[in-house]
Parts: structure tokens; sequence; C-alpha cells
């Protein structure tokens, strides 16, 4: 999804329909991580989440780990790297960090520790193939539902919800806000009183704020974490020597922005146009 039409809402493909992803899904197997990993959003999900909650990442898609071939081909890379940097640098790539990097979320959440953790989505296609690829993962779950509907989950049955993108993909189909209003009374309702509902999302304040505040369910902490460009894979773990844009101001993940009422404080904060994914962190019971 490209960032513009996601932060600006104005695409209307059937990113909320089944049909779209069952279809997208069986003609590409390759695998999708979309935004953040998970080595990045770590030390915020440290913050609020804890390694016995009940998770559920909603929208779960294909993402999965890197199949034998390419693992075997990444560390020959990895060795050519090596011997490369080490003429000019003391920089030294192990296989495992390529591997980290490119391995994806529930996975990733659950080598950390995390003991539980559902996942859902729309596509029976993606669900069928996550089932067999995870079967001999018991902390991880995959169940085809409808984050709309999840009645098949009783309320007040989770700690924590993490969405990577799932309210963007709703907010870009016909009747976005019914469709996600829906969605996030669905996501207060599977919640523990002061459980926690985390949303990765490009959508700024002028187009998140007033449709999560809505719902009338929880108080809203504000995070940001910059966009991920993923440069060729030998240049992964080079030092960033990039340059920020002249107006835009780095922020540290684990600190929340000031949010006023209209979230006008973020861009006072951040500038135009910043190159950051919005991080909405919705408590449960502690609405004001």
């Amino acid at each position: 999804m490209a960032p513009g039409a996601a932060a600006a809402d104005t695409s209307t493909h059937a990113y909320g329909e089944a049909s779209y992803w069952d279809q997208r899904y069986s003609k590409d197997r390759g695998t999708f991580d979309w935004y953040q990993k998970y080595q990045s959003l770590g030390p915020l999900f440290d913050l609020y989440l804890r390694r016995h909650h009940r998770l559920l990442l909603v929208g779960c898609g294909n993402s999965g780990p890197l199949p034998l071939f390419l693992v075997s081909l990444l560390g020959t890379i990895a060795f050519a790297v090596n011997w490369f940097w080490s003429l000019v640098t003391e920089l030294s790539v192990s296989l495992s960090e390529i591997v980290k990097f490119l391995t994806v979320l529930g996975e990733s959440m659950v080598d950390d520790g995390y003991q539980d953790v559902v996942n859902i989505d729309i596509s029976s296609v993606v669900i069928e193939a996550m089932q067999e690829k995870y079967s001999d993962r018991p902390r991880l779950k995959y169940i085809k539902m409808d984050v709309r509907e999840m009645s098949s989950f009783e309320s007040s049955s989770f700690d924590a919800v993490i969405d990577k993108g799932t309210l963007d993909s709703l907010m870009c189909g016909p009747n976005a806000t019914e469709n996600a209003t829906k969605m996030l009374k669905e996501v207060g309702r599977v919640l523990n009183d002061k459980g926690v509902y985390i949303l990765i999302t490009y959508g700024d304040p002028s187009y998140r704020l007033n449709l999560l505040r809505g719902v009338e369910l929880w108080n809203i902490n504000m995070h940001v974490i910059e966009l991920i460009i993923v440069p060729p894979l030998p240049l992964l773990f080079l030092p960033d020597r990039t340059e920020k844009t002249p107006g835009q101001k780095a922020w540290e993940l684990t600190t929340p922005l000031p949010l006023n009422e209209d979230g006008s404080s973020v861009s006072a904060v951040l500038g135009s146009n910043p190159e950051v994914h919005y991080i909405y962190v919705c408590i449960k019971g502690e609405c004001r």
C-alpha cells in the first residue's frame, strides 16, 4: 500500500473484503510483512505488554519464516559482506542478524518469549497456509475471522490487540468509517479492562484521532517511529549516515508525544510531512 494512499484515505480498493485477499494470496505466494519489524517495535511493546499477556494480531497476512534455500543464500551474502567490510570497517554481520531483520511479527514475538499469540485474517487462503506453516508452533495460533465481527472471541478475552495496517486497509475501502467503527468496537469488546490496542498506521492525527476517540473506549498515548526504508541487502547493517530532511525532527519511540484535542500538537513537534509511522496506544477504560 502506498503511504500517500493510506494517509490520505483516497483509494477505494476492496481491502476489507475476503475475496480481494484470497485472490491476491492465491496469485502471489510470496510473503509480505507490512510496516515495521519486531526488532524496531520491541522497546515500545516492552512498555505496554508482558510476556504472559494474551495477544491478538489482526490482519496477520502471510508473512513467515524464510525458505531454506534463501537462508543458505543469505548466509553466503553475509560471508561476502563480512569479508568486504572487514577491509574498511569493524562491522560484522551474522546470518542470524539478517534473518532476524527479515522475520515477522508473530513469530518474532514468540521467539522473544511471548506465550500466547493469536493471529486472525479475513482470508481463508492465507490462514490455511499459515496454519500449515506453523503447525509445530503451539504458541502461534491462526484463525480465519473478520475483525469487524469477532463473536467467536469472548468479551474481555485479550490483554492487547496489535494492528499493523488493518485499520488503514478498511479506511481505503467503501463504507470506510462504518467498517472502521465496527472494527474498533469489536477490538474494544475483546480487550480486558486496561487492555491496550496498539495501532501502527500511516494515518496522522487529522485522519485517525477523531475516529479512535469517537468510540469512547480509551485514552490514547501517541508515539512515532521512523519509516523503514529497506536498502540493498549488503547495506542493511551499515551505520546510518543519512541526513534528515530539513525541518524533520527525530523523536524517541518510547516517549509519548504531546497530544491535544485536535492532534495539531504532533505536527508542531515533528514538522510537516514527517517520515514516520504513527503509533496510537489506546488504553481501555481510561477514556477522557
